[in-house]
């Protein structure tokens, strides 16, 4: 549907404004602002965030706008307008004010197949116990437990001014600690990836030098590292149990192969083998079919999910610390191992429906081999039939030129006799020999022509 615009133009000569009135795309509005869809947050250390990622379906986005509807009438906010995918609002809890400080900011945002929400908290606290205390204390218990969908990451998230480094060991305890310098080494995060006893994760990051607009970017992709990190990872139990599927069915693929290559029927139960090949063939077909209908969209989104955690890496532009591995360098080992096992997993189901493919073409040759074969013995046996059927046809032909010659010389006798009977001087003995030959003759080229007319008629 288009719309039309009016823009004020650049003035004419005479100097008067000119209005230009277009007709506008029904989509222009929403294109042109999806360049600016989910921007980062601008933030100031030191500040605490909660990260949750809802799996809530394709069709989950109204569920998701009512939850986030009760949250705003909760706290007296304005909520989202309809339609939206992202929406982020201020909440000032009982006691907290503009003025007085602290304060609760939500962020919502709705993807493909989920949605996040992040809350930040701006109150001080101690950073030898960043999480002591976290921005989920100040969200209602009960509207958390109502959320709909299921919760697949669940992280804790503290932003500590440019202070000395708290002992990692206080924060995320006896595990390993995976962490780099930011921006050029203009701020650190660390994180171990683990779920710690009340069930969430943890990352720390050291604000440094940041700016606050640094620190929302660097936060928004530890977020979102997190959270495609984890949709990427949903592929990974699915391949491994696609795997044993797939090996039996390439099994029996290379069963029917054998059978096929070795030309050994006997093996095959039933007395038409290339029928029971082609029925094992199309079951071996369709259960393939049905696995890639199953999984292939999880495994596409994973492949996606994949693409952006790379960029985010990519984007936090990170440094080695002495003694940390990097987020690279752990994705790199724990990450994309999986990663590649599902685009293992997914390739060979692809190798396995083009081997079918291929097998049910050599069989399909072989029929119509065969039925070559069948239509050349029953082409033989026609070309019999009809040189039978001419010798038939001639024979009867010498006997049609006899009978229909006498029938003939019949009624020439008849006809001399009567002409004796007459009066007229005729021998009709005499006669009756003579039209003997003609007879014979005449019928002769006439059963011929007729036979080449029938023949000329049936070419055309």
């Amino acid at each position: 549907m288009a719309t039309e615009i009016a823009r004020d133009g650049v003035p004419d000569r005479a100097g008067r404004g000119r209005r230009v009135v277009l007709k506008e795309h029904g989509l222009r509005a929403a294109l042109a602002h999806e360049v600016h869809a989910r921007p980062y947050e601008v933030l100031q250390a030191p500040l605490r965030l909660s990260h949750l990622a809802i799996i809530s379906g394709e069709r989950g986005q109204e569920g998701d706008i009512a939850h986030l509807n009760d949250l705003c009438d909760r706290f007296g906010v304005e909520p989202p307008a309809a339609g939206v995918n992202h929406y982020a609002q201020m909440l000032w809890p009982d006691g907290a004010s503009a003025t007085a400080g602290g304060g609760l900011r939500v962020r919502w945002e709705r993807h493909t197949e989920f949605c996040t929400f992040t809350f930040y908290r701006f109150d001080p606290f101690n950073a030898e116990a960043p999480f002591a205390e976290t921005a989920l204390d100040l969200v209602p218990a009960d509207w958390l437990a109502d959320l709909p969908g299921e919760t697949l990451v669940a992280l804790h998230g503290a932003v500590c001014a440019d202070d000395p480094d708290p002992q990692l060991t206080q924060v995320f305890g006896d595990h390993l600690v995976v962490g780099s310098a930011l921006g050029d080494g203009a701020g650190r995060a660390w994180s171990d990836f683990r779920l710690q006893n009340d069930g969430f994760g943890r990352v720390l990051i050291n604000a440094g030098t940041l700016s606050p607009g640094q620190i929302g970017r660097m936060v928004q992709r530890l977020l979102e590292m997190e959270t495609y990190r984890m949709m990427a990872l949903l592929a990974f139990p699915v391949a491994r149990e696609m795997g044993p599927q797939l090996t039996s069915l390439e099994a029996e693929v290379a069963t029917l192969i054998g059978i096929m290559a070795d030309g050994n029927e006997d093996r095959l139960d039933g007395p038409n083998s290339d029928r029971i090949l082609l029925d094992r063939l199309i079951d071996v077909a369709a259960a393939t079919e049905g696995l890639m209908a199953a999984y292939s969209y999880r495994f596409g989104a994973a492949k996606a999910y994949q693409a952006l955690v790379d960029r985010c890496i990519q984007e936090m532009r990170e440094s080695r610390l002495p003694g940390s591995q990097t987020f690279r360098e752990f994705m790199d080992r724990r990450f994309a191992p999986a990663m590649r096992t599902c685009q293992a997993m997914a390739e060979r189901a692809d190798a396995l429906g083009r081997r079918v493919a291929r097998a049910s073409d050599m069989l399909r040759t072989r029929v119509d081999i065969s039925l070559e074969e069948n239509n050349r013995d029953l082409l033989h046996s026609m070309n019999r039939r009809a040189d039978t059927q001419l010798r038939l046809q001639e024979t009867v032909e010498g006997l049609s030129v006899v009978a229909i010659s006498y029938y003939l010389w019949s009624l020439v006798a008849y006809l001399l006799k009567g002409a004796k009977a007459a009066g007229l001087p005729v021998n009709p003995e005499l006669a009756a020999l003579v039209a003997v030959p003609l007879v014979l003759v005449l019928v002769f080229i006439g059963v011929k022509r007729l036979k080449a007319a029938l023949i000329s008629d049936s070419d055309h």
